[in-house]
């Protein structure tokens, strides 16, 4: 089934569109603003097949979110507004947008412009991975699981388990903080924050990697973490 993220602050709007796209076997997931988003987003990222934004939120913009969006994924996106100005068109398309449709609209007019858009990107038939494997350790992004080289679990947090997808999605990259913060908090990190740095000991800790030379994340001076580990990928 196709997953759908759509953020929209009016009510009725949100729940016509669930209950229209569901009828028509999506899995539609809803958010009321930027905050709420970010939270879905992050939590299913993986297995989303279009983005559906709109552009007036209480808290930010479309276009914000629009360009978080494609710092991290490739996701189809359709933004909706109320306003009939061109250059709001052109600037969402560019900031890489896949359709616009002006409001008000018809849910059916939606469906085909998501249909249009799934049978142009070929969602069906491009399905990420399901296992990561790495240093005797293998992971499961559809149970959200990871188990050692003997198959016991290895006890992750939620954000723990996002975290260390990240870092595998980027594995040998070279990842500063605030990309790191906005992957799995939905917002940079602040000159005291040490959330990050919390969530990284506690991943080093889980994988015995809390040594003077870490094998799995290393620390760039100056620049950030790599995660340094051969990444083998597979969907079985």
């Amino acid at each position: 089934m196709r997953n759908i993220l759509i953020v929209d602050d009016d009510q009725k709007i949100r729940t016509l569109l669930k209950t229209y796209l569901e009828k028509n076997q999506y899995s539609v997931t809803l958010a009321h603003n930027g905050a709420s988003f970010f939270t879905e987003f992050n939590r299913s990222v993986d297995t989303l097949s279009l983005v559906i934004l709109d552009v007036m939120l209480p808290d930010t913009d479309g276009f914000a979110l629009c360009q978080a969006v494609r710092r991290r994924s490739n996701v189809p996106i359709i933004m909706l507004t109320a306003s009939s100005d061109e250059a709001d068109r052109v600037v969402g398309l560019e900031l890489g947008a896949d359709d616009y449709i002006s409001k008000p609209h018809s849910p059916r007019e939606l469906l085909a412009r998501i249909k249009a858009i799934h049978r142009r990107t070929g969602m069906e038939a491009a399905a990420p991975p399901r296992y990561h494997r790495f240093g005797g350790f293998t992971i499961d992004t559809v149970e959200r699981s990871v188990v050692d080289h003997i198959g016991t679990p290895v006890p992750l947090s939620g954000l723990d388990f996002q975290l260390l997808k990240y870092f595998i999605d980027h594995a040998g990259e070279i990842l500063d903080r605030s990309v790191l913060c906005e992957a799995t908090r939905g917002r940079d990190a602040g000159p005291f924050d040490r959330f990050l740095d919390v969530q990284i000991s506690r991943l080093r800790l889980r994988f015995n990697d809390c040594g003077k030379q870490p094998w799995l994340i290393k620390t760039v001076r100056g620049a950030g973490y790599v995660f340094a580990a051969s990444v083998i990928s597979s969907h079985e």
